[in-house]
């Protein structure tokens, strides 16, 4: 994989946006603030000790199409994809990634040393999950989460390790431009799978939105 360019927050073109599309926006950002509050605040602990296991099979086939998510979320983030032969596909061989958090474009190339270098994150990440509600979830509804394309992100090595498990309150995408885009998605996720959320985290979504 090579890294094409790396560039700055304020290196990135903003289009101009439509008043439609302002508008859109400025929408999605107050319901995604009624449903902020509407999440109940929890002290985000757990006292079952968290394992990734509980979240069943990595990758698992959830909707049946035939291909393990993370080819699913490649062949969605990855432009121009290429699949291998023979895999109906599924198994992605190359493409250009546009990293959501940095910025970053990379060309991606399957093989043994080079997939791992673009890794699918959990927007919501599993152990911050399992902190916040997922400790009581059956292993159905784990997996279910675990696979779901709304909580996954086609990134770089760089980000997943510096996001790691973290929320809001210590970790958000450098790339000041898709700081809105990504605590919409985050609050989302919390708000379909019935999660709750710790002030910290909480607090840190509500300062973003307010710069939306």
């Amino acid at each position: 994989m090579t890294r094409l360019a790396t560039p700055s927050p304020d290196a990135v073109p903003s289009p101009t946006p439509t008043a439609a599309a302002t508008q859109g926006a400025t929408d999605t950002v107050a319901q995604t603030r009624l449903l902020l509050n509407d999440i109940p605040i929890v002290d985000g602990r757990s006292e079952a000790r968290y394992y990734r296991d509980a979240f069943g099979e990595t990758w698992y086939d959830v909707d049946g199409n035939g291909c393990r998510t993370r080819d699913d979320i490649l062949g969605r983030d990855l432009t121009n994809p290429t699949f291998k032969p023979g895999t109906n596909e599924c198994g992605v061989k190359s493409g250009v990634l546009t990293d959501p958090y940095s910025g970053v474009v990379v060309d991606f190339v399957s093989g043994w040393d080079t997939s791992q270098l673009v890794p699918v994150d959990h927007i919501v990440a599993l152990a911050w999950a399992w902190r916040q509600g997922a400790d009581d979830w059956t292993a159905a509804q784990r997996l279910k989460f675990a696979n779901d394309p709304i909580n996954l992100v086609a990134t770089t090595r760089e980000m997943n390790d510096e996001k790691l498990d973290h929320g809001p309150s210590q970790w958000l995408p450098p790339l000041q431009a898709s700081r809105c885009d990504y605590v919409v998605r985050w609050v989302t996720v919390l708000g379909v799978y019935e999660l709750g959320v710790n002030a910290a985290d909480k607090a840190a979504a509500e300062s973003v939105l307010d710069q939306c």
